[in-house]
């Protein structure tokens, strides 16, 4: 996500998301000119010299390397390839190139054209389909196969998350999910011992919370994170964002509206102050004025760095539905088509690639949950206030794989629910509203990405 979360601060988290959107309909993540459809051009390479498991023996090659941990996971992961290049200098040299994830993902199609990109790198799962569709990346089927690595190696939702038509782009590094952080302090002067795991019990906290004394216990956002808590609880009540196809938001459902009633009723009963600014929620939890906040695991470097007079506890979200679900997402290794034309390059990039990914026991300390099970089970691991998020891996559920998707969030799902929190819109009508846009948007990369 660590003195700031991993994706560097929470504006920059949002920002990434906001241009996420914005950036997925212009010209830089589109076809150029005359309307070619994305994925038309058969200039970028589907296969890339395969990959056999065993160490680099080849030449030195020199790996450029981009990702966007500009936060607090930034000094680990600068520590893992310190240890990767001292363990393998002579051979592999990484040389590491750290952007803004919103900088990030615009600028590397162009440069990897160009040949000044990177070789490999670090994208967000909901990154994979839409660089796959621009044939920005290659195929990395002969690792898993080398590997022998299976679905149970990993979590399995993460798993499935870097596969695009058949194919598998990305080996997973972590998940990171939303998770529930309570004040303990405002916990034992309601009498209460944890933080509660059900509908019942969760509202029942909240109206001793407020006898306590605790004016507004759970401050509800109508921005970041809120479309995160609305996609948890959509899958907690039973539904779906989009349809198997990709050709139809699901998220009008009655689970959708359900969600977002409960999202709504949280101001009208009083626990939440009727608009809550940017940040606002996330700050007043840093200064004891709120006993719950919902935000993801890159929080808990922040907490403990800059949050010195909270006594604070974190636990999975409740289940406010049926079904246990959590928001998630995951960091994931690529291999890019300008690598591809090296294939020493190839093979050294897939050898560092496995290697990362074995190794993230560093990588658990920036607040993220190891997507490898072995890794997980390490003991200096297995004790991280993270690692129970995981006791039940079913509960992460992740964006599909569609290419586009992220502009489909931003400029359809975010802002029905923003309307709907903020009380301009009935949840049905905010949610049906937004579904028309979002069937019109997927249409629309229907064609643009289609091969």
């Amino acid at each position: 996500m660590s003195s700031a979360p991993p994706y560097g601060t929470n504006m920059r988290r949002r920002s990434f998301l906001g241009a996420a959107g914005a950036l997925a309909g212009t010209g830089l993540l589109t076809a150029c000119g005359g309307g070619t459809k994305l994925g038309a051009d058969d200039s970028g390479p589907d296969e890339a010299p395969e990959f056999d498991g065993g160490e680099y023996d080849g030449p030195k090659v020199t790996l450029q390397y981009w990702n966007g941990f500009t936060g607090g996971d930034g000094p680990h992961m600068r520590t893992m390839l310190k240890a990767f290049n001292k363990e393998y200098a002579g051979r592999i040299e990484v040389r590491d190139t750290t952007r803004q994830w919103q900088d990030l993902y615009p600028a590397m199609p162009t440069a990897i054209t160009a040949g000044k990109g990177p070789d490999v790198a670090v994208i967000h799962n909901d990154w994979v389909a839409t660089f796959a569709a621009r044939r920005t990346l290659v195929p990395l089927d002969d690792v898993v196969s080398a590997l022998k690595l299976t679905e149970s190696d990993f979590i399995p939702a993460v798993w499935q998350a870097g596969i695009y038509r058949g194919k598998r782009y990305s080996i997973p590094l972590d998940v990171h999910c939303l998770a529930d952080y309570a004040n303990s302090r405002h916990l034992s002067r309601a009498g209460l011992d944890a933080p509660p795991t059900d509908r019942s019990g969760y509202e029942d906290a909240l109206a001793e919370l407020r006898d306590a004394g605790i004016g507004n216990p759970f401050w509800m956002p109508n921005k970041w994170p809120a479309h995160l808590m609305f996609m948890s609880l959509l899958w907690q009540f039973g539904g779906e964002l989009y349809n198997a196809e990709g050709t139809a938001a699901e998220w009008g459902s009655e689970a959708g509206v359900e969600a977002l009633a409960w999202m709504r009723e949280q101001i009208a009963k009083g626990h939440s102050p009727a608009q809550v600014a940017q940040d606002a929620q996330y700050n007043a939890f840093k200064n004891n004025k709120v006993s719950f906040t919902w935000d993801g695991i890159w929080q808990i470097n922040d907490l403990k760095a800059n949050a010195r007079d909270l006594r604070w506890e974190m636990a999975p979200i409740p289940t406010i539905g049926d079904t246990p679900a959590a928001w998630s997402a995951s960091h994931n290794f690529v291999l890019t088509s300008q690598a591809a034309k090296d294939a020493n390059k190839v093979k050294a990039a897939k050898f560092f690639i496995d290697h990362m990914s074995k190794r993230s026991t560093e990588w658990a300390r920036a607040g993220m949950i190891p997507a490898r099970n072995s890794a997980r089970k390490d003991p200096e691991v297995a004790g991280l206030p993270q690692i129970a998020l995981a006791e039940d891996m079913e509960v992460f559920h992740f964006l599909p794989a569609l290419p586009g998707i992220g502009d489909v969030q931003s400029k359809a799902l975010e802002l029905a629910v923003q309307k709907a929190v903020l009380g301009r819109l009935t949840p049905a009508r905010a949610l049906a509203e937004g579904v028309r846009t979002a069937d019109k948007l997927l249409a629309e990369n229907k064609q643009k990405y289609a091969k």
